[in-house]
Order: C-alpha cells, then sequence, then structure tokens
C-alpha cells in the first residue's frame, strides 16, 4: 500500500481525441480549442479547475495537439502589439491563460482509450489522489461540482464520480451506474458501472459525465485492465475494479448526483446550443444578441417549409 497525501492539487485533462464529429474543423485544429463564444473550450475546464483549488494541471495531449500548449503560453508578440495601441482589456484577456495554472503536458502516443490516457498521467500524479476533468463537459462557473466531489473524497476516502439523470431511452450513449442510496440525497454509493448498456439493460438512470476524483490505486488497476469496447483501455473497466477494491488498497467508491448546468461541446448540436446560451447570457453580448436572436427565430420557416426547401 502506497502513502497517500490529503490535499488534492492536481488535475488531469485528457485532450488527445481526434474530435472526428467536428471534421474538417478539427482537421488541424483540436476540438479543445473550438470556441465556445470568444473563448476556447479547454480553457473553461481549465479555469474550473482552478476554481476548485487544483493549480497543477496535466494536458494528455497527442499529435496535432500544439496549438494548446500555445494557448497557455506566453504570446510575446500579439501582447506587445496590444499594450502599444493601449489596449490594455484584451491584453489582460490573453495573459490570462498563462497564468491560471502551471500546465503540464504529457504525449499519449497511441489512441488506446480514455483509461490509457489517465495512466498516462502516473509519473505526474504519483501516490497523490487526482481529478480528472473531460473537455467535452463543461460545467456552469454558477453550479460548481468539483468542490462537492472534492469533500466527498476528503471525507470518505476512495474514488467519486459524478453522475447525471438522463432519459431512460438515452442510457445506451452513457456509461451508467448501480447505486445504493437515494439520489435525492446528492451522494451515493456505487455498487457497479456498465459502460453502454444495451437498450432497456441500464441498472439505473444515472449516467456518468466526464469529473472524477480518483485514488491513485485507479494506475495499477489500469495497467491490468484488457482492453475492451473498441479495442481501447476502458476507464470504466478499472472503476469497477476498485468499487469492490479494499479500502485500505484505494477502493470504493461514492458519486455526487449533479443537477446543475452542464453544456456537452462534444456534439454538434449541443455545441450550438452551448455557445447561443451562454452568447446570451453575456452581459457585454447578451441584450444584443437577443435582441436579434428573437427576429431571427421569428422569420425562420416552419419545420415542414424548412425541410421541403431542403428537399429542393
Amino acid at each position: 500500500m502506497t502513502s497517500r497525501t490529503d490535499a488534492v492539487t492536481k488535475a488531469v485533462i485528457p485532450t488527445a481525441g481526434l474530435g472526428t464529429r467536428f471534421l474538417p474543423a478539427t482537421k488541424a485544429t483540436p476540438k479543445e480549442m473550438l470556441p465556445v463564444v470568444d473563448k476556447p473550450a479547454i480553457q473553461y475546464v481549465v479555469e474550473e479547475a482552478v476554481a476548485a483549488g487544483l493549480d497543477d494541471v496535466l494536458l494528455v495531449t497527442g499529435r496535432n495537439k500544439r496549438n494548446l500548449e500555445d494557448h497557455f503560453d506566453r504570446a510575446w508578440e500579439l501582447e506587445a502589439a496590444l499594450e502599444a495601441k493601449g489596449d490594455h482589456h484584451r491584453l489582460q484577456r490573453v495573459q490570462k491563460s498563462q497564468v491560471l495554472a502551471d500546465v503540464h503536458y504529457v504525449r499519449q502516443g497511441d489512441p488506446l482509450g480514455l483509461g490509457h490516457a489517465v495512466l498516462c498521467a502516473a509519473r505526474h500524479v504519483g501516490d497523490q489522489r487526482f481529478a480528472v476533468l473531460l473537455g467535452d463537459d463543461l460545467i456552469d462557473a454558477r453550479d460548481p461540482l468539483l468542490p462537492t466531489m472534492l469533500d466527498v473524497q476528503r471525507r470518505h476516502g476512495g474514488s467519486v464520480i459524478g453522475l447525471i439523470e438522463v432519459d431512460p431511452e438515452k442510457t445506451h450513449l452513457y456509461g451508467c451506474a448501480a447505486i445504493a442510496g437515494d439520489p435525492a440525497s446528492g451522494v451515493v454509493d456505487v455498487t457497479d458501472l456498465v459502460e453502454k448498456p444495451e437498450p432497456g439493460e441500464a441498472p439505473s438512470n444515472l449516467a456518468i459525465i466526464g469529473r472524477y476524483v480518483l485514488d491513485p490505486a485507479v494506475f495499477d488497476t489500469l495497467r491490468d485492465t484488457k482492453p475492451g469496447r473498441g479495442g481501447e483501455i476502458q476507464l470504466t473497466d478499472a472503476l469497477k475494479t476498485l468499487i469492490t477494491t479494499p479500502a485500505e488498497k484505494g477502493g470504493g467508491m461514492r458519486a455526487v448526483v449533479f443537477r446543475g448546468r452542464r453544456y456537452d461541446t462534444g456534439d454538434r448540436l449541443d455545441y450550438l446550443r452551448t455557445t447561443v446560451r451562454l452568447a446570451a447570457e453575456r452581459p457585454d453580448l447578451g441584450p444584443e444578441f437577443r435582441s436579434w436572436l428573437r427576429e431571427f427565430v421569428q422569420e425562420l420557416p416552419a419545420d415542414e417549409e424548412a425541410s421541403k426547401e431542403a428537399d429542393r
């Protein structure tokens, strides 16, 4: 058994995915760099980690992800140009990304799945508990989830995952959890996990979202985890093992049932919804944008008319 420090300060953000659902936009640009209004999606995730006290951030990258490193680095020429123009507002926005956190990078050489991406963080994390944040899930800053998960882990040990309630007809799209306890309480014990269950076979309608607080015991478990669905090393398979691992060896699992605002930027339609929603709520953009949006929606043809136009 390895010794473990109590404070969680490290966040791991896997970013090695190819972003095929957004091609051709992601042919040369990482999907994590696609803008949500005027800020890349990855910055929202890093800001969430920092707001929860995780100031040591490791990005697990892959090929063609150099833009991620550039975004969190100094941009001397741009800063000098903004300084010369006296544009201090934009200068501060540009500089914010480079002072957000202590950002590190490790390359995931082979695309062997989310479990493998997390395993790539083993040397950096060491024997500390850590958080994993998936970049496709944006959690609204007004509804923080990580602080609650960190508190649950601190009080109970083991690992903690984030869950949301989904339409039972859509459970086959998610990893789903079997639980003990009342979801209305907000915190439940996890007794099993099923990755993308067949329709009608999900243990519940509680689906895993991309937020985890993990015991470092997960690394040894991942090393022993065989490739699963799609020939990839599935993080869910390793977490299933941790559920029944003795507590003194880093096992046990609880979940926080999240009912706040969450945005899925990994889906094209939800990405558009996210951008519109956040732009409409911005004090600097919202009033004018909402006014235009109302007029635009009124001018749209009915669905059946739009379908006829598309068929022509």
